[in-house]
């Protein structure tokens, strides 16, 4: 199983990093030692400045190699919520330094996963998606502000590599990102259902 990742699919997003807007996907890797699933998240010791990035999450459910755009939607059933757990001082000692950036980003338990996923017949590009931490809308997102939508980000990572079932994709974060603190509690909703409730410890 693998845990792919799309760096400023959300034009906003860009503009708060101060980052340039890409103009083709742009993607990373966790490990599989990343996923978290219904389980307390516990602050790492390596960073002082861990920041939550929402995301819709497909999993693939079929094997597929230089995917066609217009065959991507055959290649997964269902959406799903995830964090992107990012050790933002780590990222930007990396970036200065000109160095992959995975310390900052594939940890363990770096990627949170909802437990449940939902029928992709359910969601269109109004699909809304958002995080509340500790009571307070953080973050809200939708499907059509993506820059790539799901077909093209299916299509573009397939000429690279192969995909396989119960491979997770993590479509990019809206803008809003922000800090966590130990205490924190972070709740992701889809579709006004929520899908995930994560505890910072």
């Amino acid at each position: 199983m693998k845990i792919i990742c799309i760096g400023r699919n959300y034009a906003n997003h860009a503009k708060e990093m101060n980052a340039a807007i890409p103009t083709e996907p742009m993607f990373f890797m966790k490990p599989d030692t990343a996923l978290l699933r219904d389980r307390d998240f516990y602050y790492p010791d390596f960073t002082k400045d861990l920041h939550y990035e929402l995301e819709l999450v497909v999993k693939i459910t079929k094997m597929g190699k230089h995917i066609a755009p217009e065959f991507a939607d055959n290649y997964f059933e269902k959406y799903g919520l995830g964090i992107d757990f990012t050790a933002r001082d780590l990222q930007r000692k990396c970036k200065e330094n000109g160095h992959p950036w995975e310390k900052a980003k594939a940890f363990d338990h770096s990627a949170v996963i909802s437990q449940n996923f939902v029928p992709k017949e359910t969601i269109d590009k109004n699909t809304s998606f958002e995080l509340v931490k500790n009571d307070e809308l953080v973050q809200s997102g939708c499907m059509n502000d993506m820059l790539f939508d799901i077909p093209s980000l299916i299509s573009h990572i397939s000429k690279y590599i192969t995909l396989k079932p119960g491979d997770l994709l993590f479509t990019g974060t809206p803008e809003g990102v922000g800090p966590v603190q130990k205490g924190d509690i972070l709740k992701g909703s889809l579709n006004g259902v929520q899908l995930f409730e994560t505890h910072i410890k």
